[in-house]
């Protein structure tokens, strides 16, 4: 979800950018004798912008995660209801279904369990993939030298690298919220754990402190061709459009292509993430292990007991939860950035 929200506000902020150029092009003499104030408030703005740039991006994650919390209770409780049902109970399963025995069993408020940590893990996974970004970026200009910055295919690959290692940095550096998180919406009836701090408590204690970390390597592994996919589509799919309708709005184009690259990136990376819900849940309540044979030995698993299907068992609410979530997020990002810099201005 990370990456189809960057690309999707990046190509929002890039259009915005193009559309700030065409401006001061037509006010060149303006633009020039008012030069020299600009520069000496460059810093300062800079400043004040990246911090607004990071506060709305966390807000408005937070927001978004929130307002579709529901479909993602409801996609990681499909994801993992192969591990301990019987498969041809599972053919019966339906997210109406689900839903219902959610509200009758657990109560209305259940949809949002687990809500509380994804919050907090939202504004550290935003600063650490933020700051990480600027630094990777810094070194792999340095690294290339400065006779190929500038070029357009260059830049490009700073920014799809640069990317790709902040999502890694983050990822990994937030990974125990991201666990804590799918073991407290796994939950039905009986609760294991009480909230955050308990799950935590108890994991450690239980699992040792690697317990946090189970899953990792999928989690990883499935970093680098979610940016990829959805970079790329976003990219194809808006020079596409721009060039056969260059009237549209640049917020429709933007909406429109960061959906559509969300869709293709979770179906090309599905099955990555069940396998790593699935690992985050290996012992957990002091159940016994099912998967032994790490991430190959778990595909394996799953394909031999569930069939081919079972690798994309709950892609429809993630499917569901896509367009409303890039469309949440930008919204959000965007009023946020106009407050703020309004904020910013009235100071």
């Amino acid at each position: 979800m990370e990456a189809r929200v960057g690309v999707v506000v990046e190509g929002k902020q890039r259009a915005l950018n193009s559309a700030q150029g065409s401006v001061v092009d037509g006010g060149a003499r303006t633009f020039l004798q008012q030069q020299s104030q600009a520069k000496q408030s460059m810093n300062q703005s800079a400043q004040v912008g990246t911090v607004n740039q990071l506060l709305a991006g966390g807000i408005a994650g937070a927001f978004s995660k929130t307002c579709t919390a529901p479909l993602a209770r409801l996609t990681i409780l499909f994801q993992v209801q192969g591990m301990h049902s019987d498969v041809t109970a599972l053919s019966k399963a339906s997210i109406w279904h689900e839903a219902s025995r959610i509200v009758n069993e657990e109560g209305f408020r259940a949809f949002w369990r687990g809500n509380l940590v994804t919050i907090a893990h939202r504004l550290p996974y935003s600063s650490v993939s933020f700051y990480a970004y600027e630094r990777y970026k810094q070194l792999l200009h340095s690294l290339l030298g400065e006779n190929l910055r500038g070029n357009a295919s260059t830049d490009m690959c700073v920014h799809f690298l640069g990317g790709g290692m902040a999502g890694l940095t983050a990822a990994s550096a937030t990974y125990p919220l991201d666990l804590v998180r799918t073991r407290l919406a796994a939950q039905r009836n009986a609760l294991y754990y009480r909230g955050i701090g308990h799950a935590f408590h108890t994991i450690c204690r239980e699992e040792g402190f690697l317990g946090l970390y189970k899953g990792l390597g999928a989690t990883l592994l499935g970093v680098g061709p979610s940016i990829a996919i959805s970079f790329s589509v976003y990219e194809a799919l808006r020079s596409f459009w721009q060039s056969e309708r260059p009237n549209d709005s640049t917020v429709m184009v933007s909406l429109a292509c960061g959906s559509l690259s969300g869709i293709a990136s979770s179906t090309a990376t599905f099955p990555l993430d069940l396998v790593r819900r699935r690992m985050q849940l290996e012992g957990a309540g002091g159940r016994a292990r099912i998967y032994n044979t790490g991430l190959v030995g778990t595909f394996k698993h799953i394909i031999r007991t569930e069939g081919l299907r079972g690798l994309y068992r709950g892609i429809l609410p993630e499917y569901y939860k896509v367009v409303p979530s890039v469309g949440i997020v930008f919204m959000t990002y965007e009023t946020l950035k106009m407050l703020l810099s309004r904020i910013q201005t009235s100071d």
